[in-house]
């Protein structure tokens, strides 16, 4: 394993494990899933680029198009959550309340 795809997947780790481990507020848990996208993002452009194939070229650009959208749909839900429940903690929202 090249140091290069050695960092981009202890950085998807990384993520994985902060998102696993630290779900105190909402706002760290969407700052994982962005480190994970971006590891991940990282990698498969780097992918594309060493096995030199045109037809994957998209993909990269495709996922940093559905990460922007899972982005804002989080940011959306943050704000929505600090309007409703005054906070962003994870402790505070039950799914058996309306």
């Amino acid at each position: 394993m090249t140091p290069v795809h050695f960092a981009f997947s202890s950085a998807f780790i990384l993520g994985l494990t902060g998102l696993a481990f630290h779900r105190t507020h909402l706002l760290s848990a969407l700052l994982c899933l962005e480190g994970m996208m971006l590891s991940l993002f990282m990698a498969l452009s780097l992918w594309t680029v060493q096995l030199n194939a045109t037809s994957l070229c998209a993909a990269p650009m495709l996922l940093l198009a559905f990460s922007a959208c899972e982005a804002s749909a989080g940011l959306a839900l943050l704000v929505a959550t600090a309007r409703t429940h005054g906070t962003d903690h994870l402790q505070s929202l039950n799914l058996l309340q309306c």
